[in-house]
């Protein structure tokens, strides 16, 4: 846990501790005081310098390596974050809230085993620690063991359904409830809703008490995005804004209209666009003997896709190119659900995949890649962009002039896609055959604004996802704004 204070920081506190550092010899107390102000009020480069500065005198100081790894982590160095908590836990391995803090860096890094083992750790220490049994919560959900899940729940979320994330602003803020599931597929907000400008209040939907208040707010975001995984959270979330008389950001009975399922078939009537078919399968009718035969009576053939229900990210999906394919990844793959999906080759002239990314903001389009690749998975993370200063040219170019790299039928094509969707705030994955066709990849409202990497290389990004990201606070402002 971080020594940061929970009261809204003050810029006249921090030059009266700069004003005595500037007197004397600096305490190692004053300069920490100085760290987690600067902290506390969003100047994190600064911050991070004097806890660095700190560090070299005392690497032991176990309040300031717990404030120090908690920016890191801020700051998306979530490496060197790893690093420092297991400097800790080398130093005070009995610390059960450094091994929660730990996990939950392990679990943003996708290393869900390894949060995993963290969460149990605290839990040796501490039985009664709240944040390891909501991590144990969402840990265990994620592997589809729900009962063990939700027993971890009951002493978790159920205790505390409410967290209220750090404000980093030096003025009164404007307070954000976001309505959250902890059976995951959540809209990614920790980057997107600024915390100079936000106060943000977390609720977990399904552990809420239906006859106690709600935390006092000017704007509800509604970020359970997972219609599939997520729709007991939806309904919840449904019956508790139905009386709501403030701004609702995506709300629930919009939400819970946008499975893969649903959006095929809403979007089906769209000019212009190619939707892979697309059915929901139990895994018990995928392992039959028959399933060659059911298969072909849908409609499909080798290659298909295989995706488990509720995965995002690339995640528990793999192209069956025949009967071996489809017995391995039953195998590996969790879940009772699947979606089978037509496979749709997509390569360019050159041979290439592509993918590109729309966020639709308060009804107008923020480009955020075109991500190029030889693999017929295709993300930004994992596709050809670091290694290759071409596909980067062409990154650029999409994000500087979207329009002229679509063309004229496919924007109107997307802008469908918006209009019958009618959230707002989503991405749009999507590809485009040689003659100008849209290929529909998925629509829905988890997809993340992630901030570039550090480096020259990546500079041509900062100025798109950060217009994306100044969508997010106008589209908060004028819906409040509206509402007053």
């Amino acid at each position: 846990m971080s020594d940061l204070p929970s009261r809204l920081p003050s810029e006249s506190e921090l030059a009266e501790v700069e004003a005595l550092l500037s007197k004397g010899p600096p305490t190692l107390a004053l300069q920490f005081r100085q760290a987690v102000l600067l902290h506390n009020l969003g100047r994190l480069d600064e911050a991070k310098a004097v806890y660095l500065g700190i560090l070299k005198i005392d690497s032991t100081h176990l309040p300031l390596l717990n404030n120090f790894a908690s920016l890191l982590h801020e700051m998306e160095f979530r490496r060197a974050a790893i690093t420092v908590y297991e400097r800790i836990l080398q130093l005070y391995p009995d610390q059960a809230a450094c091994h929660v803090n730990l996990a939950n860096v392990l679990w943003d890094h996708a290393d869900h085993a390894g949060a995993l083992l963290h969460y149990q750790a605290a839990l040796g220490i501490d039985p009664d620690c709240i944040q390891a049994h909501q991590g144990m919560t969402c840990a265990l959900l994620e592997l589809r063991q729900d009962k063990a899940a939700w027993v971890h729940g009951q002493k978790g979320f159920a205790l505390r359904p409410i967290q209220v994330l750090p404000y980093r602003g030096n003025r009164e803020p404007i307070s954000v409830l976001v309505l959250i599931s902890v059976a995951g597929g959540n809209t990614p907000l920790r980057k997107a809703i600024d915390n100079r400008v936000f106060m943000t209040t977390l609720l977990a939907t399904e552990f809420h008490d239906s006859k106690a208040s709600i935390p006092a707010h000017q704007v509800v975001w509604n970020a359970i995005g997972d219609a599939e995984r997520c729709g007991k959270a939806l309904a919840i979330a449904e019956n508790l804004l139905k009386n709501a008389i403030v701004p609702i950001i995506n709300r629930p009975e919009i939400m819970s209209a946008t499975g893969r399922v649903d959006n095929a078939r809403q979007l089906t009537r769209i000019k212009n666009l190619l939707i892979p078919k697309t059915v929901r399968i139990r895994r018990k009718v995928l392992e039959r003997n028959d399933i060659r035969a059911t298969l072909e009576a849908l409609g499909f053939g080798f290659p298909f896709l295989l995706r488990a229900q509720g995965f995002h990210g690339g995640k528990h999906f793999m192209k069956i190119d025949g009967f071996g394919d489809l017995t391995a990844a039953l195998e590996s793959m969790p879940g009772r659900e699947f979606s089978v999906i037509q496979f749709l080759d997509t390569r360019g002239a050159d041979g290439k995949y592509r993918k590109y990314r729309v966020m639709v903001i308060d009804g107008k389009f923020y480009p955020l890649h075109a991500a190029v690749s030889s693999n017929w998975k295709i993300h930004y993370f994992s596709a050809d962009m670091a290694e290759n200063a071409e596909h980067r040219n062409e990154d650029g170019i999409f994000l500087s002039d979207m329009p002229r790299v679509l063309g004229h039928a496919a924007m109107q094509t997307i802008a469908d896609i918006r209009d019958a969707l009618r959230l707002d705030y989503f991405g749009i994955d999507f590809s485009l055959t040689t003659g100008g066709e849209v290929v529909f990849f998925e629509a829905n409202a988890t997809m993340n604004i992630v901030q570039p990497e550090a480096g020259e290389k990546w500079d041509y990004r900062r100025t798109a996802v950060q217009k994306a990201l100044d969508a997010v606070t106008s589209m908060l402002l004028s819906r409040i704004k509206a509402a007053s």
